[in-house]
């Protein structure tokens, strides 16, 4: 039997509009439990020269992508967190060509971004020698309607190397 894949992205919603967007990337399930980025050390989280990558490139994204603000984000041992705001101005927003042809669309929407993050530090990883590092599939989003969700995010994202040493240091995590 052929079990159908579950769509993560909302319908027909466009993602390079302006908004907040909360996003979950994991390491592929092989990695997971593991300090694949750093350890958890007193409630921080200490990268290694993976987790380097990583905030490398996160910074590198913003850089690529005007139409983008980085808001809160935390490096986990094996997971990223981060909130992206998509932001656009009267000069800036317009659509090349006909509005049929997205590629030719000057935002880039979210999951082209992440894709460009994913893509990116994949292969300075295995540059650096963690030839087996892969991300997961896909990620997690969900779109930030309120400020009051926002905050809310932004205290989950702060919170999360305190939150999540106990269960890193609970379970065997060698890299």
């Amino acid at each position: 039997m052929n079990k159908e894949r579950k769509l993560n992205r909302l319908k027909k919603y466009d993602y390079s509009q302006p908004g907040n967007y909360y996003i979950t990337i994991c390491v592929h399930s092989e990695l997971r439990w593991k300090n694949v980025f750093g350890k958890i050390y007193d409630g921080k989280m200490e990268l290694n020269e993976y987790g380097e990558i990583v905030l490398k490139q996160w910074l590198w994204v913003a850089e690529r992508y005007k139409h983008i603000i980085l808001d809160e984000w935390v490096i986990m041992p094996d997971h990223f967190h981060a909130i992206v705001k998509i932001v656009h101005t009267e000069l800036e927003n317009f659509i090349v060509g006909t509005g049929r042809d997205l590629s030719l669309r000057k935002y880039k929407p979210l999951s082209q971004i992440i894709g460009a993050f994913k893509t990116t530090t994949s292969k300075m990883i295995h540059i650096n020698g963690y030839n087996n590092f892969t991300w997961q599939r896909s990620y997690y989003d969900h779109i930030i309607r309120n400020n009051n969700a926002l905050l809310q995010i932004r205290k989950y994202i702060i919170n999360n190397p305190v939150n999540g040493e106990r269960k890193y240091t609970n379970r065997k995590t060698n890299t």
